[in-house]
């Protein structure tokens, strides 16, 4: 078989990745499968992907990475929320775990290219590659991918880019998968099979009595009372409270220097700037931007961030976003197509980078 048309598949045992698979198989590439045990929990998938493998006739291969994923993934992932931010694991681990590890793997079983069932579509432009929305807008994963290098996007295949998640299940069950295709989806965070905040109680021992204590305070700095800890809270945050008010509340602020966590009212959440740090971009940065700040909103048009310090970029947008929250994306389109990308930085001091900027 032609080297040319040799694929490496993240495998998961699921529905996206089976059918990558079998598509694959059928337009003529030699397939191999790649199953990744970042948690104890995995070895299930592990073996679900080895099952299916040995039925579609493709080798398998399995990469126990768990202590590299605890340094790597995990290790931040706590981090982020002992210093106030709200992680998205996933951003991390794909450039540095998955596609890093699908690359590794590809070289060594001598496989040109590599593929995943994310609904995504890389696109060349100018000789540079460019991650595109998938089709299917209730599916599209492109947010969760901006940090991949351009190495990684010009050898790898997004097959279900093109498709909406029905006629994956549809494809699937035509070619007698259809336990597979009736399987439900993956956890948002692999690792993390319930609250976040039991993980952290598991993995930070003592963190309740470090942090507890600290106040809820309002806009004006008073305080209404005491809280369980600041990484317990995140920006947006109404439910689950524990603090009766008489009336709606939300965390407005998380400041973790003074472990205070600021309540205000839904209004409060609206803002017109942003503060990003670590911004990446693919090219140049174009003139016709838009953002998302988290998974599934909308873009919202913006102007081209005004770095205003060393590591400190002010974003100014068209219209009011809510619930900026230090430690996700700020993920920028030209259009379907991924500009860049940046973490949300701390809020802290935007008020003196706006007036700047006004006047």
């Amino acid at each position: 078989m032609n080297a040319e048309k040799s694929v490496l598949v993240g495998m998961s045992g699921g529905i996206d990745s089976t059918a990558v698979c079998s598509m694959l198989l059928e337009q003529g590439y030699r397939v191999e499968g790649l199953t990744f045990v970042t948690c104890d929990s995995g070895m299930k998938a592990a073996d679900d992907a080895a099952g299916l493998a040995a039925r579609l006739g493709i080798p398998h291969h399995i990469a126990d990475v768990r202590e590299g994923f605890k340094k790597t993934v995990i290790r931040s992932f706590i981090d982020s929320y002992l210093n106030g931010y709200t992680p998205n694991p996933c951003v991390n681990c794909n450039p540095l775990v998955k596609f890093a590890l699908l690359e590794e793997w590809a070289d060594r079983l001598g496989c040109s290219n590599i593929a995943t069932g994310h609904y995504v579509k890389v696109e060349e432009h100018d000789g540079r590659y460019y991650i595109v929305t998938g089709d299917d807008a209730r599916k599209d994963q492109s947010y969760f991918l901006w940090r991949l290098t351009q190495k990684q996007l010009s050898r790898v295949i997004f097959p279900l880019g093109g498709m909406e998640k029905p006629m994956v299940q549809e494809y699937l069950k035509e070619r007698g998968y259809e336990s597979v295709a009736g399987s439900g989806e993956s956890m948002e965070v692999c690792f993390i099979p319930g609250d976040y905040r039991d993980f952290l109680r598991e993995n930070v021992p003592g963190i309740d009595a470090r942090f507890a204590g600290g106040s809820f305070v309002d806009s004006e700095g008073r305080i209404l009372g005491k809280h369980s800890g600041f990484p317990f809270y995140t920006i947006g945050q109404r439910k689950g409270l524990g603090i009766a008010l008489g009336r709606p509340a939300y965390v407005t602020r998380i400041n973790p220097l003074k472990n205070t966590v600021m309540l205000g009212e839904e209004s409060d959440l609206l803002v017109n700037y942003m503060l990003i740090e670590e911004p990446q971009w693919v090219g140049e940065v174009p003139e016709n931007l838009s953002v998302r700040v988290r998974y599934r909103s909308l873009p919202i048009p913006c102007d081209a961030p005004m770095q205003v310090s060393d590591t400190l970029w002010l974003v100014r947008l068209h219209s009011a976003a809510s619930a900026i929250t230090p430690g996700q994306s700020a993920v920028f389109y030209n259009g379907n197509m991924v500009a860049g990308g940046a973490f949300i930085a701390q809020q802290r001091g935007i008020n003196q980078w706006i007036k700047g900027n006004d006047e």
